[in-house]
């Protein structure tokens, strides 16, 4: 393992942040929910969970003699489904909704906004919604006074396979979504937006089909009191790193190009800034997709302006999102939930302040048949900046 020293250090001050959280510190900066400065905007990005390992069925037949995948694959597709089930996205939305009900972002990026549908194996598409992230947590936004509405969806990956489901075969299906939200009350007016998918994509040969798994971004052109900047969410590939260097520089030649406008960036990035370890066979090491949008890309990692790396850990839980206070403390060691802004001149933006979500206990949902669940596998990052 890379920088063993590194990384212990990263779980001892991860634990501190835990300790502090069990004190009922929820972030590094107690800035007072609504708290605003004018021409500020308070931005945030929230990764929801889809709810299991998505590589679960992939990671089952490899290495399988083709008359063994089709078995193997149903049966990890069956544990992914009923893992969806387990983690519960309609009890974790009501404390993400908590979250943004309290720190009042004007604009939201989430990724990992799941669409779970089922269907007949009859060929044609599963249409039977079983969970709808975002509409959950719309629903649940407006339950705790807070609306939102939605600025732009962009679907990502959408597949499909064979699993049982209540009792029978079913065909399960995930569609994949990056969402930009506003606060319905914000100040901060849409002027356009748009969104598309990455050509860059992991090449997959599933029982003998080719297949991809699609990453992509939305953007939105806003104005604040007369001043106009460029909002933008997206979500890089975390399996391989040359994909999501690729994939950046997609990003930084596309809606994040200067555009004589300030360019605000939210993400999970999949890039940690502190590793430097590379998989065998990959030109790029895990932090150079962050190196890029920080260095030829022009962005100023906004957290850096506020706080140190440290206090900005959000990741990452287990697949369960079960995990006790202590063996959270541990887990979150790393940091690839970023802000990223940029003026129209190229220099950073001024921070007021800044709020790790969702690493809280006290935030945890009630007591479920696994234990209490926190809100995510990641935490979440507000920050209030002037663009």
């Amino acid at each position: 393992m890379p920088y063993p020293r590194m990384h212990r250090a990263r779980r001892i001050v991860a634990a501190l942040i835990a300790v502090l959280a069990l004190a009922g510190i929820g972030g590094v900066a107690a800035a007072p929910a609504g708290a605003h400065g004018d021409e500020a905007v308070t931005v945030m990005t929230r990764n929801l969970y889809l709810g299991g390992d998505i590589t679960r069925p992939l990671t089952a037949i490899q290495g399988l003699p083709p008359e063994q995948q089709g078995p193997a694959f149903v049966a990890a597709n069956t544990t992914l489904r009923a893992i969806v089930d387990q983690t519960n996205f309609p009890l974790r939305s009501e404390r993400l909704a908590a979250e943004i009900a309290f720190t009042k972002p004007d604009l939201v990026g989430l990724q990992e906004v799941a669409l779970w549908r089922h269907g007949p194996l009859d060929g044609r598409p599963a249409t039977v919604v079983d969970y709808d992230f975002l509409q959950i947590l719309l629903d649940d936004l407006a339950a705790a006074g807070e609306p939102y509405e939605v600025v732009r969806s962009q679907d990502e990956s959408d597949v499909a396979g064979p699993a049982v489901l209540g009792g029978s075969l079913q065909n399960v299906r995930l569609t994949m979504r990056d969402v930009a939200l506003r606060r319905a009350d914000s100040d901060v007016r849409v002027l356009a937006t748009g969104g598309d998918n990455y050509v860059t994509r992991i090449p997959l040969v599933v029982a003998g089909q080719p297949l991809s798994f699609i990453r992509g971004y939305v953007w939105a052109d806003v104005e604040l009191d007369g001043r106009e900047f460029r909002f933008v969410n997206t979500h890089l590939e975390s399996q391989l790193s040359d994909v999501a260097y690729a994939q950046a520089a997609e990003l930084l030649a596309g809606p994040a190009a200067p555009n004589g406008t300030p360019v605000v960036v939210v993400c999970d990035c999949n890039s940690d800034p502190l590793d430097a370890s590379r998989k065998p066979g990959e030109r790029f090491a895990h932090r150079d997709p962050y190196l890029l949008i920080t260095g030829a890309g022009g962005f100023t990692d906004q957290w850096l302006r506020f706080a140190p790396a440290a206090l900005g850990f959000t990741s990452g839980l287990s697949e369960l999102v079960n995990d006790t206070p202590l063996q959270a403390a541990a887990a979150f060691d790393h940091r690839i939930d970023m802000v990223f802004g940029r003026s129209a001149t190229g220099r950073s933006l001024p921070v007021e302040w800044g709020w790790v979500t969702g690493r809280n206990p006290l935030n945890r949902t009630p007591a479920t048949a696994i234990g209490r669940l926190w809100p995510s596998d990641h935490a979440g990052v507000v920050m209030r900046v002037r663009p």
